[in-house]
């Protein structure tokens, strides 16, 4: 089993919230989503502060009338990003624009990037989810995730970039 994996970050940061979100004590379903969720919101961001996307002051105030008016959409805060989520007869869900994410594309996009090394990651990031405490978890587990995402060049260059995810790091992380 070689300890590196070339990968870019985004499906890094989709599982890695998703490992923390179960270890906070919620179900894989639902954890997915909100994986997802945080990795859309944390390329929104970067995107923005790359002059890639606009932000639609429009969109957002629709989302937060929206929220207002159904009463139906709470929020979870997971790495350092408010996760807009609402209830559904399967559990919790985040929202993309105001729609559920389902967990099985989450699945599904996480198998295509990751491929036969998803159980070894996944093992390694539960292993360190579950050197913490929850509650320190939930305040450190941004700050874990930028000692070992894959590093790939600074800006716009480093736009969709694979870079090297070290698994020995990250379980010598959980032995800290």
């Amino acid at each position: 089993m070689a300890g590196r994996i070339k990968i870019n970050r985004a499906p890094v940061l989709t599982l890695w919230a998703a490992v923390v979100a179960e270890r906070l004590g919620f179900r894989f379903d639902e954890a997915l989503t909100l994986g997802r969720a945080v990795a859309g919101l944390n390329a929104y961001a970067k995107g923005v502060s790359l002059g890639l996307f606009q932000p639609s002051a429009k969109s957002l105030k629709e989302h937060r009338e929206k929220a207002v008016q159904t009463g139906e959409t709470m929020t979870v805060e997971l790495l350092h990003r408010a996760v807009p989520v609402a209830p559904s007869p399967e559990g919790l869900r985040a929202l993309s624009r105001n729609r559920p994410i389902k967990p099985d594309s989450v699945e599904r996009y996480l198998k295509s990037k990751f491929g036969d090394r998803l159980p070894d990651v996944r093992a390694a990031m539960t292993e360190l989810a579950r050197s913490r405490k929850p509650a320190e978890l939930a305040i450190d587990a941004y700050g874990l995730y930028e000692e070992f995402r894959p590093a790939i060049p600074a800006g716009a260059r480093g736009w969709g970039a694979k870079g090297d995810l070290d698994l020995r790091q990250i379980r010598a992380l959980a032995q800290k």
